[in-house]
């Protein structure tokens, strides 16, 4: 840790050696009757038109007959956001996040002024979290914005934040936030415990912070939250949860995590509860339906032909009659062909994106059927199947594979392989307990208060209390 001098020059040259001399380092000198100050920060990153007006123009005007500091900030610089500091190396990280360093003369502290310029986008609505109504805006790449953002919805004296510099080159502002009567204290200090660790060269995206925050590694399943709404986030937090907010990131992490988040969407707490509740069926049914449905397709080919009626087994029969691919390699191949036309609409440019999507659902999928390389009913399948996996979007790489491991166990072993495997999923599934909460509940372990906002929702004026699978203080929510 390196002091200030009390020798103006050497405080100038320290702070400058510091920063390697950089060409983009501005150091405006001023000298004011007896009074020498240096002004300096970064070119680009702070408001030079605000540093003349706010800081240049006042001293110039001045008159300092006493104590230096003392005089400057309290009737000289009249800007809200003041800090004095003595630690070179807290100063020189101060002024790489675009902040400015007043240096005087024969004086020990620097003054820190908060004058840096952000150029960010407006905020907008997510295109991930589309609502019919309620909330519209999203978060942006600031993390003050973000934070406004959320304590504008939560105006409570417990709304506590902690705030780090993760990343030893790129010093990302990160922010946990929760609120003190609620959550609970061991996992805010758990979670901070893993913040502090991070060891890294640089964060840039809050998926780096998401990786170190995972109980299980290695492991393919979601075990971190993550919204672009502060609604939602707002909502986890009530719930006792801690979201973790990182600069330069729209995606705001929520921990702890369970599976039911998946289930759950936006729409659902600002839409009629019969609705909610039939959304949530349909997406319950149609996440079996994409890990489940091309594996079954295969073990009933191979394996099972007798369970499927005879009318449409005869027009199975006629459709995949002379085809060169086994029911196994048929699906696998369809599957990878629309892999690779996912992957491709999204690399190209955008206007060529959604061409390149018909272009290849219906022609190539057409060609290849009247080519006799796969047959409608794989395509279909396939088809119906992909098309499921977009209604938890924030889950179809999980989903995608964990279908490709379901084909191969009915290719294998037909419903033996499903059935064992399916098993086999939850078994490992209920065996996750990060930050002592239940990955698979409230429906293993069975909690009836929580399966009120699970597939079927309950009135909110019934949901009287905070969900019990999440640890937290303070479990009434409503009298």
């Amino acid at each position: 840790m390196k002091k200030l001098y009390e020798i103006y020059d050497k405080n100038v040259n320290l702070i400058q050696s510091n920063l390697l001399n950089r060409e983009d380092l501005i150091c405006r000198e001023l000298e004011i009757g007896k009074h020498h100050f240096a002004v300096m920060y970064i070119l680009g990153l702070c408001d030079s038109e605000n540093i003349s007006k706010l800081i240049i123009s006042p001293i110039t005007k001045s008159n300092i007959d006493g104590d230096v500091i003392e005089e400057l900030t309290t009737k000289i610089l009249l800007y809200s956001e003041l800090n004095q500091e003595s630690d070179c190396d807290k100063i020189v990280s101060e002024v790489l996040k675009g902040k400015a360093v007043l240096i005087c003369d024969d004086e020990s502290q620097a003054i820190i002024i908060e004058l840096d310029k952000h150029s960010e986008r407006s905020i907008t609505e997510p295109p991930t979290s589309a609502v019919i109504r309620g909330p519209r805006n999203g978060f942006v790449e600031n993390i003050k914005t973000n934070l406004s953002s959320l304590k504008n919805i939560l105006q409570t004296k417990y709304f506590t934040t902690k705030s780090l510099s993760i990343g030893k080159e790129t010093q990302t502002s990160v922010a946990m936030v929760y609120l003190s009567n609620i959550a609970d204290q061991k996992i805010v200090d758990e979670i901070e415990k893993k913040l502090k660790m991070i060891d890294i060269d640089g964060i840039l995206d809050s998926y780096y912070i998401a990786q170190f925050l995972e109980t299980r590694k290695g492991s393919m399943f979601k075990q971190v939250g993550s919204t672009e709404k502060p609604d939602i986030v707002a909502s986890k937090l009530l719930e006792g949860r801690v979201a973790i907010i990182v600069d330069n990131s729209p995606f705001v992490l929520t921990l702890p995590f369970i599976l039911l988040e998946e289930m759950q969407g936006s729409n659902d707490y600002y839409s009629e509860k019969t609705h909610a509740t039939m959304v949530r069926i349909i997406r319950l049914l149609s996440l079996f339906v994409t890990i489940l449905l091309p594996g079954m397709y295969i073990a009933i080919e191979l394996f099972h032909y007798r369970a499927i009626p005879l009318k449409y087994l005869i027009t199975i029969l006629n459709t995949t009659q002379g085809l060169p691919l086994t029911p196994l390699l048929e699906i696998v191949f369809v599957l990878v062909l629309f892999e690779i036309l996912y992957e491709a609409s999204i690399r190209m440019p955008r206007y060529l994106g959604q061409a390149m999507s018909i272009v290849g659902a219906l022609i190539l999928g057409d060609t290849a059927v009247k080519a006799g390389i796969v047959s409608p009913p794989a395509v279909m399948v396939v088809a119906l199947s992909s098309i499921s996996i977009y209604i938890i979007p924030d889950s179809s790489s999980q989903l995608s594979l964990l279908r490709f491991l379901f084909c191969l166990a009915g290719g294998l072993l037909g419903f033996y392989g499903i059935t064992g495997g399916f098993i086999f999923l939850l078994l490992y599934l209920n065996d996750f307990d990060a930050y002592n909460t239940p990955y698979l509940g409230p429906v293993a372990p069975y909690i009836a208060s929580d399966m009120k906002d699970f597939a079927v929702k309950a009135d909110l004026t019934n949901m009287k209390t905070r969900p019990k699978s999440i640890p937290n203080h303070n479990q009434r929510r409503q009298t």
